[in-house]
């Protein structure tokens, strides 16, 4: 099938490359020429685990081309993905804006033939409607700029509808919400635990959708090969936007949860990892999202829940579970800095180096990762911090980060350390030489700021080692 794809930051570009990969014809678009210089040489702007050689051979094969025309992107797709960011107003709310932009735009540049416009962005409850009302009205803008004698509403002293309109220029919207993690979103999008297809017209644009799916959903590039159908769920479309933001608030609550959890364990004597496993267990509970640590960070959870709280409150309902799971998470970054505080009693003066920088391992993302709010705190308080991460270093990235000072490897950051606290669960931070390490230090101090070091093994090396909950 012919696929568009418009923005090409992380949803867009996996999605593009991936469905590319599965063997349609794929055009991504982007407005900025330099990103896309970068790509159509091969390059992936962003580090995600194997994105880069599925998007060479894309590429090679012919199936996954990258412009800056939008107009020869919509002319070409059958399907036309909008995956523009939206990230969050200070208020919480959604910024739509280029969701808005991309909608008029597709509207301008539409042609003869039926089209299926998919919101894979993350877009307020109730976007599909709006998305269609803005296609319309780029529809309409163009007309009048072509002088034609067609707007919605009046023309040519004739009533001109949109349904009218839409005879002419034949488009249905979808939503098909994303729910990729970083990190593993190719695998993600090869081995998905569901397919949402949200639409008010279930016929014609979920046969097409369901189409370009379908080597997915039969499991043909998936890890198991014999496992049952991936599961395709068909809602209507606001249903299909909740879905997404209910996921996400649901595993952010969950953490929120565990951390609470901890810190009572903290108190009391108990070990927060014992009793994760032991409630995990329960089928109706699960294991997973029952790490306790320094919370939720990145570009999904802390958007969808200030912005499903921000809808509720249009609404006149105060989400106050939401809210409380916010209040936890924004807590629990500071918890590592009492940790310090406890350990080294005065701060100030002292240097702490973080192992980790990223929301989370094998991503570059630092949006509001957790580590942004312990370096604050910690310069506040007149700490000297260092940091060590394996794809800062890899990449010499900057951008964002202040008051703290970047190291190449693991030894120079311990050099001259009080304390070292882990933030990011990078896998080669399981092998460091915690020996040398330690004799680099003041205070051979580690606080684990995810509980995943192997404590004896730190003790033996000489570190007083200091857990989340434990």
């Amino acid at each position: 099938m012919r696929v568009c794809v418009i923005g090409t930051g992380y949803v867009g570009l996996v999605t593009g490359v991936c469905l590319s990969h599965i063997g349609h014809h794929v055009i991504c678009v982007d407005n900025n020429e330099s990103k896309v210089k970068l790509m159509q040489a091969g390059q992936s702007p962003i580090f995600e685990p194997g994105l880069s050689d599925l998007m060479q051979s894309s590429i090679q094969a012919g199936r996954l081309e990258f412009t800056t025309d939008i107009a020869s992107g919509v002319e070409h797709g059958q399907i036309l993905f909008i995956a523009v960011g939206t990230p969050a107003l200070p208020n919480g709310e959604s910024d739509t804006r280029y969701v808005e932009a991309v909608a008029r735009s597709i509207g301008s540049n539409l042609k003869g033939g039926y089209k299926v416009i998919v919101n894979k962005s993350t877009v307020p409850i109730g976007s599909g409607d709006w998305v269609r009302m803005l296609v319309l009205d780029g529809i309409a803008e163009r007309q009048r700029t072509e002088a034609q004698p067609v707007l919605v509403g009046v023309g040519g002293g004739e009533e001109i509808t949109a349904s009218s309109l839409i005879g002419e220029y034949e488009f249905d919207v979808v939503s098909n919400p994303e729910f990729l993690r970083e990190g593993s979103a190719v695998f993600d999008t090869f081995n998905p635990d569901r397919i949402v297809l949200g639409s008010n017209n279930n016929d014609r644009p979920i046969k097409l959708m369901q189409e370009l799916y379908t080597p997915i959903v039969e499991r043909q590039f998936a890890e198991d090969k014999s496992a049952a159908p991936v599961p395709v769920v068909v809602t209507d479309l606001s249903s299909a936007e909740m879905i997404k933001y209910a996921a996400n608030a649901f595993l952010a609550t969950k953490i929120s949860f565990v951390n609470e959890v901890a810190n009572i364990c903290d108190r009391v004597g108990a070990d927060v990892m014992q009793v994760a496993k032991g409630i995990g267990l329960d089928s109706r509970i699960g294991s997973k999202f029952l790490q306790a640590g320094l919370g939720w960070g990145g570009s999904c959870f802390p958007k969808d829940v200030s912005a499903l709280i921000h809808t509720a409150d249009d609404y006149g309902y105060e989400t106050q579970l939401l809210k409380a799971a916010v209040s936890v998470n924004e807590r629990q970054r500071l918890i590592v800095v009492e940790k310090l505080q406890q350990a080294l009693k005065i701060l100030k003066g002292k240097t702490v180096g973080l192992l980790g920088l990223t929301f989370k391992p094998d991503t570059d993302d630092l949006r509001d990762a957790p580590a942004l709010n312990v370096i604050e705190n910690l310069a506040r308080l007149g700490a000297k911090v260092k940091a060590y991460d394996p794809i800062i270093a890899q990449t010499g990235m900057r951008h964002g980060i202040s008051d703290v000072i970047v190291e190449t490897d693991p030894e120079r950051l311990a050099d001259g350390c009080d304390a070292l606290v882990l933030v990011t669960e990078w896998a080669q931070f399981l092998s460091l030489d915690y020996i040398k390490m330690a004799k680099l230090m003041h205070t051979p101090i580690l606080i684990d700021g995810r509980n995943f070091l192997n404590q004896p093994v730190l003790e033996e090396a000489g570190f007083r080692y200091i857990g989340i909950g434990r």
